[in-house]
């Protein structure tokens, strides 16, 4: 029995946009992973890893904003679109974040950088099962 048309696996260019984004959040989820453990090591006496804490921040942010542009193009090319908006809650809540560390605002900092942790290993979870092909 053939699936549905809106049921059907994305053809064509967005499979790979698919791996692309995958790829994508894996590193992402990746990176923002070593953010608490630098920032861990620096309240332990290690101050250089303040600067590590810093650069961390510049790659998850860049990776953050390439996970959104990789999940617009998988959504162009009319394959899953939720990955879009949680991507782009995940940019959002980087730039507060961000923010907030610059600013020394630890009561938001570390809460928010718990819940972006969480967030973004659900997401990747999420975009590597197999519905992630169907679900629009």
């Amino acid at each position: 029995m053939a699936l549905p048309t809106s049921a059907a696996p994305p053809r064509g260019r967005a499979r790979p946009a698919l791996l692309v984004l995958r790829l994508v959040a894996t590193a992402h989820a990746v990176a923002i992973f070593a953010q608490p453990v630098f920032a861990g090591v620096f309240l332990s006496g290690d101050y250089d890893m303040l600067h590590a804490h810093a650069v961390g921040a510049d790659v998850v942010y860049s990776l953050g904003l390439v996970q959104l542009a990789a999940a617009l193009v998988l959504w162009a090319l009319r394959g899953a679109r939720w990955p879009s908006g949680v991507a782009l809650l995940i940019v959002l809540g980087e730039t507060a974040q961000y923010s907030a560390g610059m600013a020394g605002d630890l009561d938001l900092h570390i809460p928010l950088g718990v819940a972006l942790v969480a967030l973004t290993f659900g997401t990747l979870v999420a975009q590597w099962r197999p519905a992630t092909e169907v679900i629009r």
